[in-house]
């Protein structure tokens, strides 16, 4: 048997070939039954993202041509179509992907944690449906103990790498506590709602989401517990804000240098952080003039997004580290097990001469023979029967022109320590 992985992701293919091959979780359940099925895969786990599609599994025989095929016939996609773009580790290259992508080190996004939660459930359908157990389950389980440890013995995500991440993490710096800061939200599509769960994960419950729209707003609003204001009553509940948050698409700016200024008279000058993630703007630029106000734009973020990326490719040199050094431990101790018979079986053939002669002794002390001569014989005997094999093995080798496998004979008894 051998540790087998292959797989397709978005640095080798397009979104077309991700889509054909990827497994829904209604094909999911037929394809682990399928591979359990499967006399030449002895156990397996699918894994199955927007990014990536792979199969980590114990193989036996052809196994990687017998993969390959299963995965073309599932999908109804040709071999020629699929082979540019599939990828193939065995053995300590399959353990080191399996760690590499656990640790976000494989992701579109350097370190992205989101990765590792979604081999995490793949896993889980695998063991929910029997197809995953023995060598492939001690990998994946060491796999989720190695993110820990990179997670835990590096900063490489700890870093935002995206607008609304950076924008919520520029919002944590300047407030000591999210729990009491209160958020305006502008806009309501695919980045506030990102920016809104960021700041929920935070600790914010003080939010309020002002939209063209309500109903947009409503479903934001029902999902984070936030309240909802129209862009016109924007005036009215500016003082309220000590964060501001924008995404919009509208082609003027919406909140304005005297509408800040006016807000603030309210809030008795008491700071507030404003940060403008739209294209076209929509906070007037004259707003950062204003004392007590401080705005920052989607350049402004790109700025710390840029500088954060070359840490995280700094802290994911130490990260690869620690995967070849924990690859390189999970591959020493596979190949220990080989050995596990081997020793039982030469543990129990020793224990057996022992007994043997043994029990010879204690009949001839029972029968009156001296004691110094039961000794001296039992002593030469159980010499002899356990030097006998390796004495008959080093000859052969000597005589068969090993001088290698003398050596390692010479090691195994101890001669050459």
């Amino acid at each position: 048997m051998s540790l087998l992985a292959i797989g397709i992701n978005h640095n080798t293919a397009s979104v077309d070939l991700r889509e054909k091959v990827a497994f829904s979780p209604e094909k999911l359940t037929s394809a682990l039954e399928e591979l359990n099925r499967d006399a030449n895969i002895q156990s397996g786990v699918i894994i199955s993202t927007c990014n990536r599609t792979e199969i980590y599994c114990d193989v036996v025989g052809a196994g990687t041509g017998t993969v390959v095929d299963w995965l073309t016939a599932f999908h109804h996609v040709s071999a020629e179509e699929l082979m540019p773009s599939l990828y193939t580790y065995e053995e300590q290259a399959a353990v080191k992907h399996l760690m590499r992508v656990s640790c976000g080190l494989d992701s579109l996004v350097l370190g992205e944690p989101q990765i590792l939660g979604q081999v995490k459930q793949s896993y889980a359908s695998a063991r929910e449906h029997d197809a995953v157990d023995g060598t492939v389950e001690k990998l994946f389980q060491k796999a989720f103990s190695v993110a820990k440890r990179v997670r835990t013995e590096t900063d490489i995500g700890g870093n935002a790498v995206s607008v609304a991440y950076a924008a919520c993490t520029l919002a944590k710096q300047i407030f000591e506590s999210m729990a009491d800061a209160t958020v305006l939200l502008v806009g309501a599509g695919e980045t506030i709602e990102l920016v809104a769960k960021h700041l929920v994960d935070n600790g914010s419950s003080n939010l309020i989401v002002a939209n063209r729209t309500r109903e947009r707003a409503q479903g934001l609003a029902e999902q984070f517990g936030a309240e909802v204001i129209s862009l016109e009553e924007i005036p009215e509940h500016l003082p309220r804000a000590d964060i501001v948050i924008s995404s919009t698409a509208s082609p003027l700016p919406i909140i304005g240098k005297g509408m800040v200024e006016s807000a603030l008279k309210a809030r008795k000058h008491q700071p507030m952080l404003l940060i403008d993630i739209a294209v076209p703007r929509d906070i007037e630029n004259e707003v950062g003039e204003l004392s007590d106000a401080y705005l920052y734009s989607v350049d402004d973020l790109q700025n710390i997004i840029d500088r954060n990326i070359e840490q995280r490719k700094v802290e994911a040199i130490q990260a690869e580290a620690i995967v070849s050094e924990e690859s390189a431990a999970f591959m020493s101790w596979l190949r220990s097990l080989q050995a596990v018979d081997s020793i039982r079986q030469y543990r129990e053939q020793s224990n057996n001469v022992r007994t043997e002669l043994l029990n010879r002794s204690l009949q001839a002390l029972s029968a009156g023979v001296a004691p110094e001569k039961v000794l001296l014989e039992l002593s030469n005997k159980l010499t002899n029967k356990l030097i006998h094999a390796p004495t008959h093995a080093m000859q052969q080798a000597a005589k068969n022109g090993e001088p290698e496998k003398l050596s390692v004979i010479r090691a195994s008894i101890g001669l050459d320590n």
